[in-house]
């Protein structure tokens, strides 16, 4: 009896083998995600920022340059320029420091302002100037306190939009699937197109509404401030979450239930924590994965959200996030397009005249 119920365990435990085996999004769920979580934290996981982009400006702009070492990287000198230009420089996220030379002897009056929205960067130039023997007033800008709060919660609106916009997206749409409804819209004279905005409307504007309850509740609990104009911000916003809720529909279209999309999603969600530079400043990251943070929509909402609420950046000043947003909306929708045609081509009735049988089939029938 004993010997029996073994071979009937090694028979249970070969078949969930041979099952695990052709279930390729398990296998990569269990290999690939550890490694792609290994390598990304090994090398995306550094606080340490070595390089500042740092502009040096006032009347003797050209001896104070000469004479900053690393950490500040010196990429413009302009002694005809002053303190109202080195904010402009911060706000629109051109350097990380601005030092304002003074006109007292030995630059008497040095003052160095500090993009406090970068915090790390911050840091590292708070601590590098404190270092210097105090020669240099350190001026903090746009988080004067250094608040972690103040960085987290925009990129945590980013974040909470792609969780809406990727994972509820796609289970919603493998649900409707499995029930059969995709199948009776396959019938009926919609264009794939038609179908998908209908079914991603109210994620979107569910996901919305998120974003505006998310936003206030930061500003009110945490006192971020929201210091640019909230048109381009929801500007941003909308093609940000066009991108995810695209993702979402291209996963439902490769998933046959709802736990195949859940994996899915949580390997396409995983990485944006990692590489956008949520947690993590992309320039402190290793130069072989860095290039992945600056392929994921992520990236480019937390530049928006960061730049309008803490240092009221401009559109003209975040031309670059909002155009590549608006590329990959383009090109993520129109895939998912192409693949959900592709899906319900099979269920549509064919339109074309049917063509006559030819006479000795017919007559096989009468027989």
């Amino acid at each position: 009896m004993i010997a029996g119920e073994r071979l009937d365990m090694r028979a249970m435990i070969f078949k969930e083998f041979r099952e695990l085996r052709r279930d390729r999004r398990t296998v990569a769920m269990l290999i690939v995600l550890p490694l792609v979580l290994l390598v990304g934290f090994g090398y995306a996981a550094n606080f340490n920022v070595s390089h500042l982009k740092t502009d040096v400006v006032g009347p003797q702009a050209q001896k104070v340059a000469a004479a900053l070492h690393q950490p500040f990287d010196v990429e413009k000198v302009a002694p005809g320029q002053g303190a109202p230009q080195a904010r402009e420089r911060l706000r629109d996220d051109k350097a990380d420091v601005v030092v304002v030379t003074g006109s007292g002897k030995g630059g008497a009056g040095t003052v160095a302002y500090i993009d406090g929205s970068n915090l790390f960067a911050a840091q590292k130039a708070t601590g590098a100037l404190a270092g210097a023997g105090g020669q240099v007033e350190a001026k903090v800008l746009f988080n004067p306190d250094l608040k972690t709060s103040w960085i987290m919660v925009p990129a945590l609106i980013g974040l909470i939009l792609t969780f809406i916009g990727t994972i509820i997206t796609s289970i919603g749409m493998v649900r409707e699937r499995q029930s059969g409804t995709l199948e009776q819209l396959a019938v009926m004279p919609f264009k794939p197109s038609d179908v998908i905005i209908g079914k991603i409307a109210p994620y979107f504007l569910l996901a919305a509404l998120d974003m505006i309850v998310v936003t206030v509740l930061g500003t009110l609990l945490f006192g971020v401030p929201f210091q640019g104009n909230a048109g381009v911000f929801a500007v941003g916003g909308a093609l940000f979450l066009f991108v995810v809720l695209g993702v979402g529909v291209l996963i439902s279209t490769v998933s046959q239930t709802q736990g195949q999309a859940i994996q899915l999603a949580m390997m396409t969600v995983m990485p944006q924590i990692i590489f956008s530079g949520m947690f993590f400043p992309l320039a402190s990251m290793a130069a072989g994965v860095r290039w992945i943070g600056y392929l994921l929509p992520l990236t480019y909402f937390n530049m928006i959200s960061q730049g309008i609420m803490l240092r009221g950046a401009s559109a003209a000043s975040l031309w670059l996030p909002l155009l590549l947003l608006t590329a990959m909306a383009v090109v993520v929708f129109s895939a998912a397009v192409l693949r959900f045609r592709r899906d319900l081509a099979p269920s549509r009735p064919s339109t074309g005249r049917a063509t006559a049988a030819p006479p000795q089939a017919a007559e096989a029938g009468a027989r």
